[in-house]
């Protein structure tokens, strides 16, 4: 039963794009949408986009940068670890609750050497992967959007999407230290 499930699950993947795509065109010229011409102008603004982002991701990826090759990420965990030990933390995972909101290519990298050094079926590697999953890159996001769009006051955005961030860390590490500990 389940086997069939997932056959068509799988074939259904296939086709969702394909049949997304056919049902925009269709309804655009049920509606008389000059398509073509409508994909180009989005493009175009999506270009405008792109452009207008590119200093603030710069900026970002500058920043990270900085505060990995300065020594602050190895001394935010020197910090942390004594605290968080008892509390089933692996200080391994650490960089990853750190880097995590400020890169995604940067969490990534810390995964990936997770992975490569712990195993990808380890207590370690599944921590690292549920935290990149159950969390956002709050800065990057803030900052390449919020400046693209000139937003200057971002209010409860900041304190929203970390406590998001902790919620997911939290969370990722206790269910990881439930099925896997």
């Amino acid at each position: 039963m389940s086997e069939n499930i997932s056959m068509i699950f799988q074939e259904a993947s296939v086709w969702a794009i394909p049949i997304i795509f056919l049902i925009i065109v269709v309804v655009g010229a049920i509606r008389r949408v000059k398509i073509y011409e409508v994909f180009v102008e989005g493009a175009k603004e999506g270009f405008n986009v792109g452009v207008r982002i590119i200093p603030y991701l710069v900026a970002i990826l500058v920043a990270i940068a900085v505060f990995r090759a300065s020594g602050a990420m190895d001394w935010v965990v020197a910090a942390l670890r004594p605290i968080l030990s008892p509390l089933g933390v692996p200080p391994e995972v650490l960089p990853m609750a750190v880097i995590r909101p400020l890169s995604g290519s940067g969490a990534l990298g810390v995964m990936t050497e997770g992975l490569n050094t712990y195993g990808a079926d380890s207590l370690i590697g599944n921590m690292l992967s549920t935290m990149m999953g159950s969390t956002e890159t709050t800065f990057y996001v803030l900052a390449v959007y919020f400046g693209s769009v000139a937003v200057r006051r971002s209010r409860h955005a900041v304190p929203a999407c970390l406590i998001g961030d902790a919620v997911g860390i939290t969370i990722a590490i206790t269910i990881c230290n439930l099925v896997f500990g």
